[in-house]
């Protein structure tokens, strides 16, 4: 079985490189990136800025089981509907520097889209610190689909109460749970 989500981590290179392949068509892909409502369903975590568009910033906040409560911020530095973000990426509070992060949306099919992303550290070594953390799922959640609450993305109840229908029931923004594969050399 092929695996949803891969993860290229090059020995001695400060980046990761991460893709992953989507049932769901380019734009609604997309949209689950920019805009806050749908974003803070498949995530879970709360949206407290998101200004999808270039020069625009973000803040989200997160809480694990245990309470702790996380904060992430950045700042968008290209922004093309459909097709490419460019922008950093900040976990507040953490020994960890800002991550640049380059996403890349592609169709596949009518019905399936992919996203390829490409994330700079400040050094190797903190790439190295990451990857050996189980922050890193944390730090790529976005595509890997980690968040349990994604299951929001298809409750059609919720989704109906605010007025307007999300997803189609039974789809999810990640494409299904599928299981991570990770590439190191």
């Amino acid at each position: 079985m092929e695996q949803k989500t891969k993860i290229n981590a090059e020995d001695g290179k400060q980046e990761l490189a991460i893709t992953r392949e989507f049932d769901l068509p380019l734009e609604l892909l997309f949209k689950a990136y920019i805009e806050p409502d749908l974003l803070q369903q498949w995530m879970g975590t709360r949206v407290l800025k998101l200004e999808s568009k270039k020069h625009g910033s973000y803040q989200f906040e997160t809480t694990d089981p245990q309470g702790n409560k996380y904060a992430f911020n950045g700042v968008i530095h290209e922004f093309s509907p459909n097709r490419k973000i460019i922008r950093t990426f900040e976990m507040e509070n953490t020994p960890f520097g800002v991550q640049l992060e380059f996403l890349e949306f592609e169709k596949l099919t009518a019905g399936t889209s992919r996203l390829n992303m490409h994330v700079v550290y400040e050094s190797v070594a903190q790439r190295d610190q990451v990857l050996k953390l189980p922050l890193l799922k944390a730090s790529i959640w976005p595509i890997t689909g980690y968040k349990p609450s994604q299951a929001n993305c298809h409750d059609k109840n919720k989704n109906e109460s605010k007025g307007r229908r999300l997803f189609e029931k039974g789809q999810t923004v990640a494409g299904g749970n599928g299981p991570v594969e990770k590439h190191t050399s």
